[in-house]
C-alpha cells in the first residue's frame, strides 16, 4: 500500500562541511536528543546552548563544531523530528492492504511515536514563533505525502472521490487533536484509549466514504486495541 516516502537524513557534516566520523555522528545525536529534551522543557526563548551542553554531557566548544548556533540546532530538531515522525506513520501504513487499513496503521504509528516522543508537539507549537518556515514545511511535508495515497484510493475506488488536500489536513487535523487530548495533556492517560481510537477510526471511515468498522475490523477483528 503506498506510504509516505521518507527520505533518509543527508549526510551529517560539521560547521566547516567536514563529513563526520561515527563518533561524530554519535556526537551530534546525542546534542540532537539533548536539545529535544531541553526545548520541550524549557521553550525556545529560556532554552540556552548552556543548557543543550550540560544535558548532551558535552563542552560548548564540541557544540559549534555541529552547530553555528541555538536557531540552527532548533531547524536540525524540527526536521528531524519531522522525518522520525514520517517513518514511523509510514512504516504502519505500509502494512495495510487497503486504504482504510493503512490510515489505521499510519494512525497506531504516529500515536506511539508521540507517545515516545511528546517533545514533537511542544517544539512544533514554538515554531511558530521561532522558526515560521520550518513549522510550514513540517505540515506541508506530512500533507504532500498524504496526498498520493490518497489520491490513488480515489482512483482504486477505495474512498470517495474529494479533494485529497482538503482531506489530508483533515486527517491532520484529527491525529494531532486526538493525540494533543490523550497523550500530551497532563490529565490525559499518556497514550490513546482504546474507545476514543475506535471513535476517531469509524469517523475518519465516515468522512472517507469507506463504511464504518463492523466488517470483521471492530469487533474481533485484528484491529482491535491499540496496537496492530
Amino acid at each position: 500500500m503506498q506510504a509516505w516516502q521518507v527520505e533518509d537524513e543527508p549526510p551529517p557534516t560539521s560547521t566547516r562541511g567536514r563529513p563526520l566520523s561515527p563518533k561524530g555522528e554519535r556526537t551530534r545525536r546525542r546534542l540532537l536528543d539533548a536539545a529535544e529534551e531541553v526545548f520541550a522543557e524549557l521553550g525556545y526563548h529560556e532554552a540556552s546552548i548552556v543548557k543543550i551542553t550540560e544535558a548532551a554531557g558535552c563542552s560548548q566548544g564540541t557544540f559549534y563544531i555541529y552547530f553555528e548556533g541555538k536557531q540552527q540546532i532548533f531547524d536540525e530538531l524540527v526536521a528531524d523530528l519531522n522525518r522520525r515522525v514520517r517513518r514511523a506513520m509510514s512504516e504502519g501504513a505500509r502494512q495495510g492492504r487497503t486504504r482504510p487499513e493503512s490510515e489505521r496503521l499510519g494512525f497506531k504509528g504516529f500515536f506511539r511515536f508521540t507517545a515516545e516522543h511528546p517533545a514533537l508537539y511542544r517544539i512544533i507549537r514554538q515554531a511558530e514563533f521561532a522558526s515560521p518556515g520550518m513549522l510550514q514545511r513540517h505540515y506541508r511535508t506530512i500533507a504532500d505525502g498524504y496526498v498520493g495515497g490518497l489520491r490513488a484510493a480515489m482512483a482504486d475506488g477505495e474512498i470517495a472521490q474529494a479533494d485529497p488536500e482538503v482531506l489530508a489536513w483533515a486527517l491532520m487535523g484529527v491525529g494531532e487533536l486526538i493525540g494533543m487530548r490523550w497523550i500530551l495533556w497532563k490529565d490525559g492517560p499518556g497514550a490513546v484509549p482504546d474507545q476514543v481510537f475506535e471513535e476517531m477510526y469509524a469517523f475518519i471511515l465516515r468522512g472517507l466514504g469507506a463504511g464504518a468498522p463492523g466488517d470483521g475490523e471492530r469487533a474481533g477483528g485484528p484491529g482491535r486495541g491499540t496496537e496492530p
